[in-house]
């Protein structure tokens, strides 16, 4: 735990973590959150799903759009511009009573979303040094996912209390004030974008970046499916409060698996971690459609949060050694509108087949979707080669040595 240790004493790093951590926790929210809204307006679940399919792929489709915005401008005006119009939409998704305006809202405001994520990412190689970045994911992905763990709990709790339109409104006060505190903070307005050259290729004319995106399509529409399979389940069974624990189990060793494969900078390659993690998450989905809502369905989300949220940090490595020059945001963001596009089919299908024929078929889609994944990666790991390095442990002493100081 020392080099988490390490990281946390630079300013840099609580100022990432700190300014973002209110956005995260709305964007944690907002799933249930616009879930149960549209059901509670609708009481339909298949109408909730494709609302949730809808806003999703509003989002996704425009992360590309976005991170190439901020490989070229960089990162003030667009955090500070899409925080208010987000945060609003939000506000004005909450207050509508038209149900045939609910699906519109939700599309028009996944357009809106600002890119927190996006733009945290690359901030990470201004902070700590090339050796250190793999522990500064870790950290940074440990975060997001520490922010699942009561998001969801908190959106479900809030959307089914006596008070229901309090949970979209949290989100919209919670994105307001993380995003405008990362968008005027230093690091993040004074950060120069990587220069281009006229030679460099685009992002989808890379093979290895080809390769993330195949993958990117199948795992989209499988966890597009289980993000809207849990809760039309726990719905159908009439114990939807069920649904925020079971996110909230995920989430929680996800942080685990995050700080766990931050810890291994020595022992693995990024490529050999990600096929390794990847195998056992897919393992891991296996008996999902055969759980219920409730402590079964809990556990299995234990095991693959764990699993999952290593995945994610190895992911991103393989991302930062595959990737073309100029590209530090755009990568991610391109990766993003293909998984996230995909992830609304998940969503918008899943909510139909669950509602239609069984729940347990949108779960089991899940599962496929892992195992297609993983055969993608590993059939074509010879593409991915540049990330199957391992760091000396010089490089990992100097890690903290070398960072950029503090601003």
């Amino acid at each position: 735990m020392r080099k988490y240790r390490e990281l946390w004493a630079l300013r840099n790093t609580k100022i990432l973590l700190l300014t973002s951590f209110p956005a995260r926790v709305a964007y944690a929210m907002v799933g249930l959150a616009l879930f149960f809204k549209v059901e509670r307006l609708t009481d339909s679940v298949a109408y909730a799903g494709i609302a949730l399919g809808l806003n999703t792929f509003a989002n996704s489709i425009t992360a590309g759009l976005r991170g190439s915005a901020l490989d070229r401008w960089g990162q003030r005006w667009p955090i500070r511009i899409l925080v208010p119009l987000y945060a609003s939409g939000l506000l004005v998704l909450e207050f509508t009573t038209s149900k045939s305006w609910i699906l519109p809202l939700s599309l028009v405001m996944g357009l809106a979303s600002p890119p927190i994520n996006l733009s945290v990412r690359p901030l990470w190689k201004v902070a700590v040094s090339e050796s250190a970045l793999r522990t500064a994911y870790a950290l940074d992905t440990s975060v997001i996912n520490a922010t699942r763990v009561f998001g969801p709990l908190l959106a479900s709790t809030l959307a089914l209390s006596r008070y229901p339109s309090s949970a979209l409104v949290l989100c919209a006060m919670l994105i307001a004030v993380g995003g405008l505190s990362l968008g005027f903070s230093k690091i993040s307005s004074t950060w120069v974008p990587e220069k281009k050259n006229d030679s460099d290729k685009a992002v989808w004319r890379i093979p290895a970046m080809q390769l993330l995106m195949c993958e990117a399509m199948f795992v989209g529409f499988g966890w597009g499916a289980f993000d809207v399979g849990i809760p039309a389940f726990a719905t159908l069974e009439k114990i939807p409060s069920w649904s925020g624990p079971i996110f909230a189990c995920l989430a929680v060793t996800s942080v685990v698996g995050g700080l766990v494969a931050g810890l291994i900078t020595r022992k693995t390659s990024a490529l050999k971690g990600l096929l390794r993690t990847y195998g056992l998450w897919m393992a891991a989905t296996i008996p999902l459609a055969l759980t219920y809502p409730g402590w079964s369905m809990a556990m299995a989300a234990l095991v693959i949060g764990f699993f999952g949220g290593a995945v994610q940090v190895f992911y991103w490595e393989v991302l930062e050694a595959v990737r073309p020059k100029g590209t530090a945001v755009s990568a991610l963001g391109w990766i993003w509108t293909v998984d996230g596009s995909f992830m609304a089919l998940g969503a918008a299908l899943g909510g139909i087949i669950a509602s239609e024929f069984s729940p347990r078929l949108t779960l089991l889609s899940t599962t496929i979707a892992v195992f297609c994944g993983f055969l993608i990666l590993a059939l074509g790991r010879k593409l991915l080669d540049s990330a199957n390095r391992i760091t000396s442990e010089e490089e990992d002493r100097s890690a903290i040595k070398h960072t950029a100081p503090p601003q």
